[in-house]
C-alpha cells in the first residue's frame, strides 16, 4: 500500500495556494512537500500541521492506494 497526496494538490489549486505559501502557513519544509510530491513517506506531524493550516482532515489531503498506483500529480 502507498499514499497518494493528489487530494492535497487539488485542494491547493482550489484554494489558490502555492506550495511555498503552504510551507510557510503550516511551518513545514519545502523538502517535506517535495517528498510528498514524489509519494515518499513524511512524518505524521507534517501531515497534522498541513491539516491544521488548511483546516481539514487527513482524508481531505491523502488516500491509501494499492502499490503501483501511486500518482501524486
Amino acid at each position: 500500500m502507498g499514499v497518494s497526496y493528489k487530494k492535497l494538490w487539488k485542494l491547493l489549486i482550489d484554494r489558490d495556494i502555492k506550495k511555498g505559501d503552504l510551507s510557510k502557513m503550516a511551518g513545514v519544509s519545502g523538502t517535506s512537500l517535495a517528498k510528498m510530491a514524489r509519494g515518499e513517506n513524511v512524518n505524521t506531524d507534517t501531515l497534522v500541521r498541513i491539516c491544521t493550516a488548511l483546516n481539514c482532515t487527513l482524508d481531505d489531503i491523502s488516500e491509501i492506494v494499492p502499490n503501483g498506483t501511486v500518482d501524486n500529480g
